[in-house]
């Protein structure tokens, strides 16, 4: 009984993370949105493997409240959904700079941060070398995110990217 759960677990583990799916060697493009105003970020995507990618970005922020460039770097576990339709998790960090608007009653200095990051998206890839993707990064700030008025930014994404 014991051997034969443990094939039927095995065999549906196994099942689960395989299917048909493509990913690009290299990606490049745009991974447009922010958690508060605006932002872009040139975005870049390399395969590693089979089902996963390493991805960077390099963009800016502007908000009511603080002007920033950021990098940013993920690592992307991707697993099928249904035809070209896709799913991805992912872990990283970055660094970036803040430069704050005087605001009344608030004593806030610009500099640099870093922060640990998360990363959750749906991605479609289409026949032609387009991907689109929505993606939500949430960060965590470790350093410098004291100015922010908490250590936790919610970062939500269009993402349109060439594949080659």
């Amino acid at each position: 009984m014991k051997i034969t759960t443990f094939f039927i677990g095995l065999c549906f583990f196994a099942t689960a993370f395989v299917g048909a799916q493509n990913i690009s060697e290299h990606t490049l493009g745009l991974r447009l949105g922010d958690s508060d105003g605006f932002g872009a970020e040139i975005s870049y995507q390399k395969s590693i493997g089979r089902y996963n990618r390493a991805e960077f970005n390099l963009g800016f922020r502007d908000s009511r409240e603080f002007d920033a460039f950021k990098l940013a770097g993920v690592y992307q576990w991707v697993r099928p959904l249904d035809g070209n339709f896709h799913w991805y998790y992912g872990v990283g960090g970055g660094v970036g700079s803040a430069d704050f608007e005087p605001l009344p009653n608030r004593d806030r200095e610009d500099g640099p941060f870093v922060f640990a990051a998360g990363n959750l998206g749906i991605e479609y890839d289409f026949d032609i070398p387009l991907l689109i993707s929505i993606d939500i990064r949430p960060e965590i700030g470790i350093l410098g995110f004291d100015e922010f008025d908490n250590d936790f930014l919610f970062d939500f994404a269009l993402g349109l990217r060439y594949q080659f």
